[in-house]
This record gives structure tokens, C-alpha cells and sequence, in this order.
């Protein structure tokens, strides 16, 4: 029988047996009489049988596959966390399938159902889909574990954002910025959301500092874009830092405030989140609160096979940021009347609306 595969069904015929009985003699099942298991075994090494992969999982009800569904698969951040689901994932002999929901709130619960029915398991990550719809599709998902997005009695892996955008904050206010503006991600991000409250608390316990929330989004395009509507020549009371959603919207507003020949970070500060692997490179280099990128895929992955092993979901692991300090910002200048503004050039950023 050299030159292919013996089958499944060679093995059965040589040992009058059904190919269900080969099966399950091959993956251990009990349930054979122990001298038709036998014969059968002495038939498999007679022939050289190799039961495949994917029929052992056939047999196992398994796939040995997992999913992970992503907002944006272009964003090194999301790339970052399939790499370390990836490589765990290889570690314990499963492979990942990736879906791209391409940031549409509406596309991604069906995407996050077909991904679920090709696989044992699915990785989740910061879901743009509103709490109801979720909370009716995660029993249809499990064994599922959430990153970036916690729900009541599901596994999550998370950042800490509302700690990580108060100290961003307050990077800013102890370099003298009063008057900073948030270019907010997208209006289903959960993770948007939660830099908001550490935004807003951190704002409140600092009465002279005033926060402007501006809409934007999770693009560099939408960091660039918004450059131009920020920049207001000689504004009164225009703001002299920004926080940006991400690294991302970060790097955008870089390459559009440097086209317009604001000077970075003499007139404007930027501050951006995640520290992605570019950020570093960024002219001038980004300053930005750096999140365990690939440890937040590991993490999941320990939590996620776990459930696929028949544990029970594990309590919420919440994950911290470090405030990484580069070029793209600096000391707010003081003005000859004393009131602090960007530089002596005035050149800052028009405020948009207050935040509530």
C-alpha cells in the first residue's frame, strides 16, 4: 500500500470490523471488547495506519482551532494580541482562525457567530456591538473569553484605561497644561468609554484644568484629518495639549499638525496610548501610555482554554499601563501676562465643546 494513505476504511475491511469501531479502538475508547481492540490495533500497525488530525478531532467533536474576531486587523495593537493568543495558542496544539469586523457594530455579530461555528472557541476582542446584543450573543459564543470589554459572568482580559488616561492627564497638567483636548475613538468603543471616566475624574479634581472632548476616531487618517479643524492662529483660550484615543490617531495628528507647521511639542503637546511598535519612531518620538500588548493575547489564551477544558469562566483579569515619556510632549510656556499658553508664537489647538 505504499505511495498513499492507508484509510480508515482498509483498516476496518482487514479487520472485520466497522470503520466507527476502528475509530474509536484508535482514540482509546473503552467501549470495545477488548479482543476486537486488539485485533484491530494488530491490523493498524500491520498496515500503518495514521488516523489524520482533523479525524481525530472529527471523533474528539473538536477542531483543535480557536477564533479571534478583531475591530480593526490593521491596527498593530489588535495584531499585537492575535500574536499573543497565536503563539499560546501553538504552545498547547491549537490553531487561530482571525475575522476583521472593520469596525462595524452591525457586521459583528453574525462575523462573530460563523467564526464561532468553524472553531472550539473564540477570542473576543473589544466588541463594538451594544451591551444587549452581546449579552443575548455570548451563550451562543461560549466557551468565549472578551478583551477590552467586560460583561458580568464572561471572562475578560482588559487595560485599565481610566487609570491609564488619568495618568496621561496628569502628565500633561504637571507640565503645566490647563487646557487639553480629547480626540475621542469610536462611539462604540468600550474602551473609549472607560479613558473618558479617568479623563473626567482626574479633569474634576483639577478645577483650573479644562478638557475638550473632540470627536475623531481609531485611524491615523482620522488623527491627520482632524489636525486641520484643531489649528486656530492666535485663539483665545485655545488648548496646548492633546490626548489622542490611540497611538494611531496619535501618529495622524502628527503628520497633519507638522503640514501645517505647528511645532511639536513647543506649541502643541501629544499624547497618545498603547505604544505601538512605530510610536518610537515618529517625528518627534511619541510619548504615550504603554498597555502589555501581546501578554493581554497570553492572558486570554490561559483563560479561554481553560473554559475549553471545562472550567468554569475565570474572574475579570485587569491589566495596567505605564506612562512611556518621549519627545511629543513638553512644558507648557508662559506667556509675558503670565497666562499660560503653547509658545510664544501662539499657534494652539480651537477648543471644540466642554466636556459635561
Amino acid at each position: 500500500m505504499a505511495g498513499r494513505p492507508v484509510t480508515i476504511f482498509e483498516v476496518a475491511t482487514a479487520a472485520a470490523v466497522s470503520p466507527a469501531t476502528v475509530s474509536r479502538v484508535v482514540n482509546g475508547k473503552s467501549s470495545v471488547d477488548p479482543a476486537i481492540a486488539r485485533r484491530v490495533l494488530a491490523v493498524v500497525e500491520r498496515l500503518g495506519y495514521r488516523a489524520s488530525a482533523s479525524a481525530r478531532n472529527l471523533a474528539r467533536g473538536s477542531t483543535q482551532t480557536v477564533a479571534v474576531v478583531v475591530p480593526d486587523l490593521g491596527n498593530p495593537m489588535f495584531q499585537e494580541v492575535l500574536r499573543g493568543v497565536t503563539r499560546a495558542a501553538a504552545a498547547s496544539g491549537y490553531r487561530v482562525l482571525v475575522a476583521d469586523s472593520e469596525e462595524s457594530p452591525a457586521g459583528e455579530p453574525e462575523l462573530a457567530l460563523e467564526a464561532r461555528r468553524r472553531c472550539d472557541a473564540l477570542v473576543l476582542c473589544a466588541p463594538r456591538m451594544a451591551d444587549p446584543l452581546l449579552l443575548e450573543l455570548l451563550p451562543r459564543l461560549s466557551p468565549v473569553v472578551l478583551v477590552n470589554r467586560s460583561i458580568e459572568g464572561v471572562s475578560d482580559v482588559a487595560v485599565d484605561y481610566a487609570a491609564a488616561a488619568s495618568a496621561a492627564l496628569l502628565h500633561l497638567v504637571e507640565l503645566g497644561h490647563t487646557r487639553i483636548a480629547y480626540l475621542e475613538g469610536p462611539p462604540s468603543s468600550e474602551s473609549n468609554r472607560r479613558r473618558l471616566v479617568g479623563i473626567v475624574a482626574t479633569a474634576a479634581d483639577h478645577p483650573a484644568v479644562t478638557v475638550t472632548r473632540v470627536p475623531c476616531g481609531a485611524t491615523s487618517d482620522d488623527g491627520e484629518r482632524a489636525a486641520p479643524g484643531l489649528v486656530d492662529v492666535g485663539a483665545v483660550g485655545a488648548v496646548t495639549a492633546v490626548i489622542a484615543f490611540n497611538d494611531l490617531v496619535a501618529v495622524g495628528l502628527l503628520a497633519g499638525l507638522r503640514a501645517l507647521d505647528v511645532d511639536v511639542p513647543r506649541e502643541v503637546s501629544v499624547i497618545g496610548f498603547d505604544d505601538i511598535e512605530f510610536s518610537r519612531f515618529t517625528s518627534p518620538p511619541l510619548t504615550t501610555m504603554a498597555v502589555p500588548r501581546s501578554e493581554l493575547g497570553v492572558r486570554a489564551w490561559s483563560a479561554l482554554i481553560a473554559q475549553i477544558d471545562g472550567a468554569d469562566p475565570a474572574p475579570p483579569t485587569v491589566v495596567a499601563s505605564t506612562l512611556v515619556v518621549r519627545g511629543s510632549t513638553g512644558r507648557a510656556r508662559p506667556t509675558a501676562t503670565g497666562t499660560v499658553t503653547a509658545t510664544d508664537s501662539e499657534r494652539p489647538i480651537q477648543r471644540e465643546r466642554e466636556t459635561p
